[in-house]
């Protein structure tokens, strides 16, 4: 691929290259020349979470669009998962993220989804790129009622909730449950809480008042500290923590103990695989997921395949394999026969109708495997030399491996979305787990830092 797109579309610090508004007019143009190769009036949704940005660069994506005549539909913030149902919802040709997902609000990023609800593929996102350096559609420039228009979808939100809620099992509900939800400041703020509540929930709602500055600041997916004390405090059964754009989960269980997407997918394979419903006994997994999910697995009997780090690479394996369940241990998680994309809201109904299911306790259904001792260090790299061309790097690995003796692995790879290299690392104890972890931590930033 060329440098724009990386494995979730185009991300940087807003309003400096790549995340300009003249990249995002680009974009759009480029965007909206693929969805005019046939004939007909066409339209692109475009949808953002809560960061201040997100305006500028949703006007010059609508901008771009509408110069290449085609309409855009707006539909404000929104979860990324909801853009992908939107799109399918309205027949649009295409739907566009204004989103950095997790990344702090300075940050931010386009991701673009086809009018089947799914990511674009690598070789649609290269085409794009091609289109927007290159002269190709420079002189295109329709005019007079050929020009787009764009228009707001004031309906969009209560769309997207009826299509959560239908997520849920019509004969369950969620009545005797007191739940924290934590909105991360993002795009979950206004829809999360109305949809818990009318499943029958009792909800306390945590940063959940956006500002455009404060999404993601020490809260959400990857920061639970706030929604443990919410937990204590509440006695909720369960607190639910969604990323900045609505597509992860992080569950805390009613004692405050954090689970990981790695319990989410055993909990859910688990009781699918009960009721008969885990297609092909299947479950795709990553590289990340833990020793001990895995161990649980073949107790199980389910079996795991690994796809490359990076829900679309999941969902790719997942198409291929035949899986209705897939994820990583960061709370992406996709149930196909419910949604084309991670959603963090639908992930967590799922979890939930498992407790109502069960009858279970949260924490007594993540005793499903006990977690092996494992450390993950971002490190900050000024550049991205291919880590097999790094000798000092796989000796050092190699020995960290020797060291464990079988009994652990090493895995380090780049952040395709940001400037980190992950070193991760699980062995037999937590001692050695994070020696050698930071060791490794180390080297990297000796050659690469």
């Amino acid at each position: 691929m060329g440098d724009l797109f990386g494995t979730d579309g185009i991300r940087g610090v807003a309003n400096v290259y790549p995340m300009t508004a003249e990249t995002a007019l680009a974009v759009g143009r480029a965007t909206a020349h693929l969805c005019r190769r046939h004939g007909g009036r066409h339209r692109i949704v475009i949808g953002k979470d809560t960061r201040l940005s997100g305006y500028m660069l949703e006007t010059a994506l609508t901008a771009g669009i509408c110069s290449m005549g085609v309409d855009v539909l707006l539909v404000g913030p929104m979860p990324t998962p909801g853009i992908a149902f939107i799109t399918r919802d309205m027949r649009a040709d295409a739907g566009i993220v204004i989103s950095a997902s997790h990344n702090p609000y300075q940050d931010n990023g386009i991701k673009i989804f086809s009018w089947n609800g799914y990511k674009l593929s690598d070789e649609i996102e290269r085409e794009i790129e091609k289109l927007m350096t290159s002269d190709e559609i420079s002189s295109v420039r329709p005019t007079a009622d050929e020009i787009g228009k764009a228009q707001r979808i004031d309906d969009a939100i209560g769309r997207y909730t009826v299509f959560c809620k239908t997520a849920f099992p019509g004969d369950l509900t969620l009545e005797g449950l007191k739940l924290v939800l934590d909105c991360g400041n993002g795009a979950t703020y206004h829809l999360a809480p109305i949809i818990f509540s009318e499943l029958g929930a009792e909800v306390t709602a945590i940063h959940d008042r956006p500002n455009g500055r404060n999404i993601n600041d020490q809260c959400g997916s990857q920061f639970t500290d706030d929604l443990v004390v919410a937990v204590k405090d509440t006695g909720a059964h369960a607190g639910l923590a969604f990323d900045g754009d609505g597509d992860r989960l992080t569950a805390v269980d009613e004692n405050g103990r954090e689970l990981t997407g790695d319990h989410i997918l055993a909990i859910c394979a688990k009781d699918m695989k009960d009721r008969g419903i885990l297609r092909n006994n299947l479950l795709i997994v990553t590289p990340m997921s833990n020793l001990g999910m895995r161990l649980a697995l073949d107790e199980l009997g389910i079996i795991y395949e690994d796809a490359d780090v990076g829900d679309k690479n999941v969902l790719e394996l997942m198409q291929k394999r035949g899986a209705s369940i897939g994820g990583e241990q960061s709370g992406h998680v996709i149930f196909l026969d419910h949604h084309t994309t991670g959603d963090g809201i639908i992930t967590a109904l799922q979890l939930l109708a498992v407790m109502q299911r069960t009858g279970e306790k949260l924490s007594t259904l993540a005793e499903i495997f006990k977690q092996a001792p494992q450390i993950l260090i971002n490190v900050e790299v000024s550049s991205k030399p291919a880590l097999e061309d790094l000798p000092e790097l796989q000796e050092a690995i190699a020995g960290a491996e020797t060291g464990m003796a079988g009994k652990g692995r090493v895995l380090i790879r780049y952040s395709g979305t940001q400037n980190l290299c992950r070193v991760m690392v699980e062995g037999p104890t937590e001692e050695q787990t994070h020696e050698t972890a930071e060791s490794l931590a180390a080297k990297v930033r000796e050659l690469i830092g």
